[in-house]
């Protein structure tokens, strides 16, 4: 580059999970998903919202702006075309080559144009496309604060690759470099999102709902259809095109074949019951699903030699597999950073430039960071558009009164301090409840979520008392990991474990989350139980509430018994 870049904007957008990150002179004033401020789940839109909240921030314009940092490469895609009229050779795939050579080339073209359109939006930058797999790296391998580790990013495809080993060092200046990569169609996300939508759930957003089924099934009935749809290699796996085709980026191509259904069930519509085939389908797709992941973090310690991992992508947001990873002892210690999916890339694009203009020293604020949104702390409250809510302001110990409460059977929504970073709420804005209550689970479910009954709820704990109640042996403080319990989490808190006997738990640390350790302490003070149950204060197929008006909205229409705003007590 011509220059050091010292004002540097990485965006994730026109795809999905839309998100924006900034860097001045190296330290990062901040991060958000688009989604929770513009209250479009899973938006694809231009990140207006966080830009314009990043700028005001940092008190900048778009023309302050050096460099913007692009999440995908456009030129990458145009090699698939040539490529993808090999599938012409083969009876099975030959239906798809023409397709895919032109929806690849098709891809290219429009990513172009979004680069172009970036440009226009930034006058004073120059737009660089990074590799889309290199900023799922940088982001997971620069969270860790680590100075060396193994990086494993899976997801469903960035251009053409769907699994890369990666090795992240600060030799010299903190950077990773893809060590071995496998290109679609093997991908492991394409196969889980494929079955997810067979399941009858929404592709791209609700494939943790089948890893709950999962724990309801018996993977025996289609675990050899697995093996041999997604079959191990030396070097990482393959993807048996009979039962999952080739993918076309165009619409109107099933994802799953004849044979496919032939072998497994119909596909399910969204309003029907889910009955044992469903369940014994899920179980078998997480089974394999786990044994692939072990496959591939083994292969990562054996090519890098290292003894950590980082693990990036979408598949890093599968818990129990990344709980697998953990338990098999492959590593001394396993990290997945706070925004494993393509929000994070935002941020990892953006570090990655950094790296790239000549800059030395690593970015500040990102190491073990994940409270990086806007924060409402000091704004005046309205209730007015919400005539049944009321008000009462809260003295300096809100933590006793929220843990008083708490224990006294109310389910509390929290919205305080900044944003979290990535799909988890992570204590700033929760949904809290006592796992001591009666039917607390089912209640949670049915009148405050909206959610299948059989969907799981994860645990929050203080890290100094976690051994007591789960089994990881490590800090788990980003809730993306699963975990086994204890005779004494079974015996006291058998709400917080799911079917197949885990929790996806999360750490709580005072340096952390401070009010939340307070909150935490008090209420095992009270109860004797120094865990919480914690879920994301939304509802069903609505993001994560990022401002009050979102917040407001989910207790006045939902089950919830009260929401604590900042200093605030509301109540209906």
């Amino acid at each position: 580059m011509d220059h050091i870049p010292s004002v540097i904007l990485g965006l994730c957008s026109y795809t999905h999970d839309s998100a924006a990150a900034l860097l001045v002179d190296g330290d990062l004033v901040g991060f958000v998903e688009e989604e929770r401020l513009s209250e479009d789940k899973h938006t694809k839109a231009y990140p207006r919202h966080a830009v314009a909240w990043l700028l005001k921030e940092a008190g900048l314009t778009a023309s302050d702006v050096d460099a913007v940092a692009y999440n995908f490469e456009p030129a990458r895609y145009l090699v698939e075309s040539p490529v993808a009229l090999r599938l012409a050779l083969s009876a099975t795939t030959r239906e798809r080559a023409l397709p895919r050579a032109h929806g690849f080339a098709k891809v290219a073209l429009r990513t172009q144009h979004r680069v172009r359109t970036l440009g226009r939006l930034f006058p004073s930058a120059r737009v660089t496309p990074v590799l889309h797999h290199r900023a799922h790296q940088m982001a997971a391998f620069a969270a860790s604060g680590w100075a060396e580790s193994a990086v494993l990013v899976v997801d469903s495809l960035g251009e053409r690759q769907t699994t890369t080993i990666g090795h992240g060092h600060t030799a010299l200046r903190p950077r990773t470099h893809i060590v071995e990569a496998l290109h679609d169609p093997a991908s492991l996300g394409y196969v889980y999102g494929a079955v997810t939508e067979h399941l009858g759930w929404r592709r791209g957003d609700e494939e943790g709902t089948v890893m709950a089924l999962a724990a309801l099934g018996d993977p025996k009935r289609f675990r050899h259809l697995f093996a041999r749809a997604v079959r191990t290699t030396p070097t990482g796996f393959f993807v048996d095109p009979a039962y999952f085709p080739p993918r076309t980026l165009s619409s109107g191509y099933a994802r799953t074949s004849r044979r496919f259904i032939a072998e497994t069930c119909p596909a399910r519509h969204p309003e029907e019951p889910v009955g044992d085939v469903q369940q014994d389908l899920a179980a078998a797709l997480q089974e394999r699903t786990e044994q692939v992941m072990l496959h591939l973090a083994r292969r990562a310690r054996m090519i890098t030699g290292s003894r950590r991992l980082c693990v990036g992508g979408g598949v890093a947001t599968n818990c129990v597999s990344i709980g697998r990873i953990i338990e098999a002892g492959i590593f001394d210690e396993v990290f997945v950073p706070p925004a494993p999916g393509d929000a994070g890339t935002a941020l990892g694009a953006a570090v990655a430039l950094h790296m790239d203009g000549g800059n030395r020293r690593p970015v500040s604020g990102i190491a073990r960071a994940c409270y990086l949104g806007p924060s409402f702390a000091d704004e005046a409250l309205d209730l007015t558009p919400w005539p049944g809510l009321q008000q009462k302001m809260l003295g300096i110990e809100t933590a006793e009164f929220l843990a008083d409460q708490l224990a006294h059977g109310m389910i509390v929504g929290l919205f305080q301090g900044r944003v979290e970073a990535g799909p988890r709420a992570l204590g700033n804005r929760s949904i809290l409840a006592s796992p001591l209550q009666p039917g607390v689970v089912g209640r949670l479910n049915a009148t405050v979520k909206y959610r299948e009954p059989f969907r799981p709820f994860a645990p929050m704990v203080l890290a100094e008392r976690a051994r007591e109640f789960f089994t990881l042996g490590q800090e788990a403080p980003y809730m993306s990991m699963a975990s086994g319990v204890t005779d004494t989490a079974r015996e006291r808190v058998p709400a917080i474990i799911h079917a197949n006997g885990t929790s996806r738990l999360q750490t709580v640390t005072a340096a952390q989350n401070p009010f939340m350790h307070a909150v935490l302490t008090a209420f095992a003070r009270r109860t004797g139980v120094p865990v919480l149950i914690n879920t994301s204060l939304n509802v069903k197929g609505k993001p994560i509430c990022g401002t009050p008006a979102m917040a407001l909205d989910c207790l006045a229409d939902s089950g919830l018994d009260a929401l604590m705003l900042e200093s605030r007590w509301i109540t209906k």
